[in-house]
């Protein structure tokens, strides 16, 4: 099956998961006449000769392919182990986990070497254009897994989920329980932290832009699946409800971007005060509605400078025990990862660690 007729089935069986019968149909349509989804360049004379513009896909092709594939779409929470290379360590691997709302392929690091903690599971949501590899390679945050134990799983969103691999935190049908993308990354935390069994405590997720605002939806949604949250230049949930409400929101609209009802995890956020992707206030919003209806709680400012660096750091804590919530404003930070591997896209290796802090903040108090 050609690359072409496989993005054509994605798109059109994402589309009926989604109830979107109209789009599902036009998407077969697309393929039948052997139109390209979300062409953005014309089609080059190599491609015409040899990709998916030579000839119209006839119905048998594309009916034979769904028989074949039929199994992606089946019900029941399932992984399957395919041991594919992976950069960042020699147990790392490439998988595909699937359930009731949908499938996705994700990569798993897992300690080299004990350390003698009981371990965690950190899942970690890449930005748009991103992959798994080269959100770990920007992070970093295999290391520090073999240094702290940690299970660190990389799920992917294919373009023909979004044309820019973006999570889908914006729209309507991603942002309830029981639906859409959190329905199947809650499961894929669930599913993992009983293979490896992690208590449910020590069940993490973290996410930069898009993958930041999705890791907020899922606060909001599966707070009994996460104990605690790490949103990097993200969005809070409930911001937008489309494309062009999520534009605004991004670009700091409050009146566009009216946040749903608080989120109950202890959850940490960066954000660079030099963003010009997504605006600095949404990491305010997302830190205020951590702190939620909380009373008797006290907090800190405190001003740092580290690695080039100056920062502002406010934490909300009870008179006693860990930390609810801080908030880490990077003086001069862009939309990218602070304290990460240049090698990675939107990665800065100047200002804090924040793969480091927030592993920091999810084992606190061990």
């Amino acid at each position: 099956m050609t690359p072409f007729i496989r993005n054509t089935l994605g798109d059109a069986m994402s589309r009926l998961k989604s109830s979107d019968v109209a789009g599902a149909t036009a998407a077969i349509q697309r393929g039948l006449a052997g139109r390209a989804l979300m062409s953005t360049q014309p089609p080059t004379r190599s491609d015409i000769a040899s990709g998916p513009f030579d000839r119209p896909r006839r119905l048998g092709e594309i009916l034979k392919a769904l028989k074949d594939n039929r199994a992606q779409f089946a019900p029941g929470a399932t992984t399957s182990k395919d041991h594919v290379s992976f950069e960042g360590g020699r147990n790392s691997n490439a998988r595909i986990f699937r359930n009731a709302a949908g499938s996705l392929g994700y990569k798993l690091h897992v300690p080299n070497v004990p350390t003698g903690r009981k371990r965690a599971l950190v899942l970690m949501l890449h930005g748009c254009t991103q992959d798994p590899d080269d959100f770990a390679c920007g992070t970093g945050m295999n290391a520090l897994a073999d240094e702290f134990g940690l299970v660190v799983a990389y799920p992917h969103q294919p373009r023909s989920a979004n044309a820019q691999g973006c999570w889908n935190w914006f729209d309507v049908r991603h942002q309830k329980r029981g639906f859409g993308e959190p329905a199947v990354l809650a499961g894929m935390a669930e599913a993992l932290a009983k293979e490896f069994a992690i208590d449910c405590d020590r069940v993490y997720v973290a996410g930069l832009s898009a993958g930041g605002a999705m890791a907020e939806v899922l606060s909001a949604t599966y707070p009994d699946v996460f104990a605690a949250v790490g949103v990097h230049s993200g969005l809070p949930y409930g911001a937008a409800s489309d494309v062009m409400t999520a534009f605004a929101a991004m670009k700091g609209n409050a009146k566009a971007a009216t946040a749903h009802s608080a989120t109950r995890n202890r959850k940490i956020v960066f954000h660079g005060s030099a963003d010009v992707t997504v605006h600095p206030s949404n990491g305010e919003r997302v830190f205020n509605a951590a702190r939620g209806s909380n009373t008797g709680l006290q907090e800190l400012t405190s001003h740092l400078r580290t690695s080039g660096k100056s920062v502002v750091r406010t934490v909300i804590a009870p008179s006693s025990g860990r930390a609810v919530a801080e908030l880490w404003q990077i003086e001069g930070g862009g939309h990218a990862w602070s304290g990460g591997n240049p090698a990675g896209s939107f990665a800065d290796a100047d200002g804090p660690d924040a793969s480091r802090e927030m592993i920091r903040f999810f084992l606190e108090d061990e």
